[in-house]
């Protein structure tokens, strides 16, 4: 019987056809470029980041200058210097892909047509930060991302070994003080709920630098060490120990996985062991050599 793959295996295989790839990152552009003609634009919010800061300037030239600025021309301008720092911190591949999302978002932004879905701000602010979460996590799944600060948040993690999206949270919250300063404080502060809701998706939907830890109590520890490293490239530690019931010998293996892995870990210690008892819990950071697989 063929066994049912997992959701990051069924991610690898995505990720190993650059043309599946390069698709569903289409899809996400679409996906991205509709939730700002749709919501962004409806509400006038200003969400973050590149995209933020384009409709910023955009607003600022229309507003006091009264001229139109086209998206493209601003967005592609503004990440020139993230999709620098992709081009040599991250990944040569990684940067084309997330280029080739930054140019079609842009381009789509500017011909699909608005839509009005519902004019409540608030709800606007909710559903559009989903949305915009879903799209970008889309693309960092696919080993790319939508560009600006996520190149910055992609950076700090590869860099420090942590979950450094709450970081570029901050840095948008102070970019969307400058929109409250300049066009009042309800839209800025409409768009911090609308950045807060994007982040909280990308928390849930993309856990590459989220740690899971491992207490595995077995009989079998050497194979389970040798088949968590076949896996993921992580290692582990063995501890003895005795069961408090049966006072019989047992070995505990302890080991610290992507959070990503950690489905495919425990399925390959239940079959390694099938009697094993597993303890996982979040990690909330790891310091020392921590593996992460690199981007290509």
């Amino acid at each position: 019987m063929r066994r049912l793959l997992n959701r990051e295996e069924r991610i690898g295989l995505l990720k190993n056809n650059i043309g599946l790839r390069i698709v569903v990152i289409a899809f996400a552009s679409f996906m991205m470029a509709t939730n700002i003609n749709t919501f962004v634009h409806t509400a006038g919010l200003f969400p973050g980041g590149a995209t933020g800061l384009t409709l910023l300037i955009q607003e600022v030239f229309s507003k006091y200058f009264s001229i139109t600025v086209p998206y493209t021309a601003i967005n592609v301008l503004i990440n020139s210097i993230p999709i620098y720092i992709g081009f040599k911190y991250i990944g040569k591949k990684f940067t084309l892909l997330s280029c080739g999302f930054i140019v079609l978002t842009s381009i789509l932004t500017d011909f699909i047509p608005a839509y009005i879905i519902t004019q409540d701000i608030l709800l606007i602010s909710i559903f559009g930060g989903m949305l915009n979460g879903v799209a970008i996590s889309i693309c960092l799944l696919m080993d790319a991302t939508s560009g600006g600060t996520d190149f910055v948040a992609i950076y700090l993690s590869e860099k420090r070994g942590i979950d450094s999206f709450n970081v570029i949270l901050f840095i948008n919250a102070c970019i969307l003080a400058a929109a409250g300063v300049l066009f009042g404080w309800d839209k800025a502060l409409y768009s911090i709920i609308f950045q807060f809701a994007s982040t909280a998706t990308i928390h849930v939907l993309y856990r590459k630098y989220q740690q899971v830890t491992f207490f595995i109590v077995t009989t079998k520890p050497d194979e389970i060490c040798r088949a968590i490293y076949a896996v993921t490239n992580h290692g582990a530690t063995i501890l003895e120990g005795e069961g408090s019931y049966s006072h019989c010998e047992r070995n505990v293996v302890y080991s610290v996985v992507s959070s990503a892995e950690s489905g495919r870990v425990a399925n390959v210690v239940k079959e390694t062991d099938p009697e094993a008892f597993l303890n996982m819990f979040k990690t909330d950071r790891v310091i020392g050599q921590f593996y992460h697989r690199p981007t290509d």
